[in-house]
This record gives structure tokens, sequence and C-alpha cells, in this order.
């Protein structure tokens, strides 16, 4: 006799569910049996116990897509980038992102031992954080003494439309012209919430970015809700990094291409998938990759991510002497007038009829 507890029938039945989703070999198709359900739905929830870090797959290996702000993870020293080699002593290799997260998450004051692999190093790195409750952050807004505004936008989560538009609201109060939007570590989330953000600045009807089908579905293109509270006077500066992702760069792909913002920072992560969730059983549920983002241009976000008009780089070293380069080259930009030095052949969106 086995000491171990048997599988039951319903194990089985999640296994082979979880098996089929895994056949996609696609890192964001996945099954939620219940106890990764109620972890999802506490995310969604923005409160959790845990690190506080987006994590997602990059060429098949388990990597930091940001850690938040004034989390244990930003404390602990991850960065954008890192690959999870293992955690707890127990490699990551063909685990899913979902298993990934629920070995992560855990009791508030309990600590994670996480294997760090980090570009530029040679040596795999055992980095220990004590998990805390994660309540995912929103949204700033700050007008600087040099008459520049700021928003920083945390995630694209349900509040984080209601909380721009009150930010956008205060910068137009502020009669300042030049605004900064700060999407860096913005690991993204609901659609909905980047074509909210997106249609304060673009007139009724413009392309915000469209659903690419690979069985010959037709695309749908997702139109700006002409919101357009934007001033032709106004410069806008877009701040992306590695760890800007989704939902980001969708919002800084529009802005860019529809030339109503210049991106400063460095490549975005390339998350440029559409997910459905799809209930099974009253407590599980389905999480498949049904399209592809492309910008209005029709590039693909997918992989390559979005090339920063000025690419900005932003060092460890930075960061432990609190320098900020992308921002003070954000504001040197905005000072000069917001003009780029060089000016290169540029491709012309379609007009729409």
């Amino acid at each position: 006799a086995t000491t171990t507890d048997p599988l039951t029938e319903e194990d089985r039945v999640w296994g082979m569910i979880q098996g089929l989703a895994n056949s996609y070999d696609d890192p964001y198709t996945s099954f939620l049996p219940p106890q990764e359900n109620e972890m999802f739905a506490e995310e969604i929830s923005g409160e959790f116990g845990g690190v506080g870090m987006e994590v997602g797959r990059q060429d098949g290996i388990l990597t930091v897509i940001t850690p938040l702000k004034g989390t244990p993870a930003e404390a602990a020293g991850l960065h954008a980038g890192d690959l999870i080699i293992a955690i707890d002593n127990e490699p990551t290799e063909g685990m899913s992102v979902d298993q990934a997260v629920r070995l992560i998450r855990g009791e508030i004051g309990t600590d994670v031992v996480l294997k760090i692999a980090r570009k530029g190093t040679n040596e795999l790195v055992d980095i220990t954080v004590t998990r805390d409750a994660i309540k995912i952050p929103t949204s700033s807004a700050t007008l600087r003494d040099d008459g520049i505004f700021v928003i920083e936008l945390y995630n694209f989560g349900a509040t984080s439309p209601a909380e721009f538009r009150r930010a956008l609201a205060d910068f137009k109060l502020s009669r300042s012209d030049k605004l900064i939007i700060d999407l860096r570590g913005n690991p993204g989330g609901f659609l909905e919430a980047s074509i909210e953000v997106a249609s304060w600045f673009l007139p009724l009807g413009k392309v915000v970015v469209q659903e690419h089908y690979s069985d010959g579905t037709d695309d749908v293109v997702h139109r700006s809700k002409g919101y357009d509270l934007h001033e032709d006077d106004w410069k806008v500066v877009v701040l992306i990094n590695r760890g800007s992702a989704s939902a980001s760069e969708i919002v800084a792909g529009a802005l860019s291409e529809h030339e109503i913002a210049t991106l400063i920072g460095t490549r975005t992560f390339g998350k440029g998938s559409v997910q459905e969730l799809v209930d099974v059983t009253s407590d599980t549920a389905l999480k498949v990759t049904i399209a592809r983002w492309l910008t209005p241009l029709g590039h693909t976000i997918s992989k390559n991510g979005l090339e920063p008009d000025i690419e900005v780089e932003m060092t460890p070293e930075d960061v432990r002497e609190g320098r900020d380069p992308q921002l003070e080259k954000a504001v040197e930009f905005l000072l000069n007038g917001g003009v780029l030095e060089e000016s290169s052949p540029e491709e012309t969106l379609p007009e729409e009829a």
C-alpha cells in the first residue's frame, strides 16, 4: 500500500485539462483549478499575501516582468528581466506561470527563496523575500516645481480609468502643457482600461489597438471613445521600460503612432496576447489566449515589444543611488520644446472613412 494520498477522480480531470492547456505551448493559456482560480480572483480584487511582483515567461524561462512599487520584491532588490530559476529550490523549468505564482504567494510573514539569474552576471543568486499583504497601488499625480505634470499609472485595473481621469483633470487645471505618463513597471490589466485611457487623447473612432486572429477570423478593431481632452499645444512623454507590458504597450503604442506622445526609456516587455477567462465549473476556469495585439499601424506587440523614440538605460547603480536618468531625460526633452532632434521617414496611419 502506498503512503501517499491517492489521486482523486477530480485531480485526474484537472490534470487532463491542464495537460490540454499546456499542449498549446502558450505561457498564458492555462487551467485554473479551485485554488488557482481563487488566487486569480484575489489578484483581481487587488489584495493578497505575496511578494509584490508580476511574472511571465520569455523564451520559455520564468521571468520577473516587474516588481511593484513599495513591495517586498522591490525592497529585496528584484529587477524587471530577472530570470527565476527556482522557487524554494523547486526548479521552474516546465512550470506554468500560475503554478509559479502559487508557490511564490503564501502566508504573510513567511519567506520564499528565489534563485535568480540576472543579465550581465554569470552567477545565480538566492534572494530571500518575506511575504506581506500586497495591495496593488494604482496611480499617483504630481505637479513638479518646473511646471511638468507627472502621472504614474501602476496597472490597468478596474479603478485605473477613473483615477487617470481625475489626474488628467488636475493636469488640465494646473494650466501646464507638459505631461509625463509614467508606465514603467506597469504590467497591464484590462483591455477596456487601456481603451479608456487612450480615449482621453484620441478623437472619436481613431484606432487604439487591433486583435489579430491566426485562424482567419476578421481582426477586431478597438477605437477611441473620443473623450479627447488633448490640446494641440500639449507636449506628452510616455516613459516605458522592460516592466511595461500588455495594456501599457497598447496605450504607449497608440499614443506614439498617433503622434500624441514621445516614448522615452527602454524596450517594453512584449506581452502582446489576448486572454479570455472561461468558467469550466463554478470554482474552476480556463484562461485561453485567443488573439494577438497589433498597434494602430499593424505592428505586433508580442516578442519584440515597443522601441522607445529616445533610449535611456536605467542601471542597478542608478537605482541604488536614487537616480532616474529616464525621468531626467523626459524632463530635459519637455523643457527644450519636446521636439526630437533627428527626424526620420514616418509611416502614416490610414484615415478612417
